[in-house]
């Protein structure tokens, strides 16, 4: 119609691609929101498990780099990191926390927890690589883990990060259950299995981070790192 403006299609694919941006952003926002909830919910289940996962998170983002994981896929590594035990949520506290020794029937409903974790992240647009990875950290070298029993370079190397640095702290961890180990014998198990449970490369890789950090992650705790406890 005639005096009408006309529309200035520069104009109008700026303002879209200013609208796309913000709903990126705001999709980024509220994916990071969601990560830091669910770390929030880990520490209301187990606070050991929480100070664990985040810890955990520094690890693996190190590690990764060292093993020339892109940049750009650092994200996936720290998610996966900070949230593979988030199906523990579905655990009972009287399995999770026991203090004896688990029964067939109790190691069964725990070992299902990586799958809880995929089935809780994999629901979530973006996280879809972090939630395999954690699906599959409890897999073992020679193909002996679970779920999938995977073997070798079948498992993601984002999962067998995890698994390494997820062993160590535990190893080295108080738990309601047991003492933790002092630094010296936590790197000789996963040495010694290095090659069955454990990616060797990863392993060597982790060593001198776990060196350098030996001393903090063992005075947080309240303890030395060569005592034995």
């Amino acid at each position: 119609m005639a005096g009408l403006p006309i529309a200035n299609p520069i104009t109008q694919a700026g303002s879209l691609l200013m609208r796309v941006k913000e709903l990126e952003e705001q999709h980024l926002a509220y994916r990071n929101s969601v990560v830091c909830a669910f770390n929030q919910l880990l520490d209301l289940k187990d606070i050991s498990t929480g100070v664990h996962s985040t810890r955990l998170a520094e690890w693996a983002i190190r590690v990764a780099r060292k093993l020339n994981i892109p940049e750009s896929h650092l994200y996936q590594v720290e998610v996966a990191a900070l949230l593979h035990d988030i199906g523990k949520v579905g655990v009972p506290d009287a399995i999770l926390k026991k203090q004896a020794a688990l029964t067939p029937e109790e190691r069964a409903v725990i070992n299902r927890h990586p799958e809880y974790s995929w089935s809780i992240l994999r629901l979530f647009p973006g996280l879809e690589d972090a939630s395999l990875y954690a699906l599959h950290h409890h897999e073992n070298f020679n193909g002996t883990g679970y779920p999938s029993g995977l073997k070798g370079q079948d498992t993601p190397i984002v999962s067998r990060i995890v698994s390494v640095i997820d062993a160590y702290d535990a190893m080295v961890s108080n738990r309601c259950y047991r003492k933790g180990l002092p630094h010296a014998e936590a790197i000789r198990r996963l040495l010694e299995s290095s090659g069955t449970q454990f990616d060797l490369e990863v392993v060597q890789t982790f060593i001198p981070i776990a060196e350098q950090d030996a001393d903090a992650v063992f005075a947080a705790a309240g303890t030395s790192a060569q005592a034995a406890l």
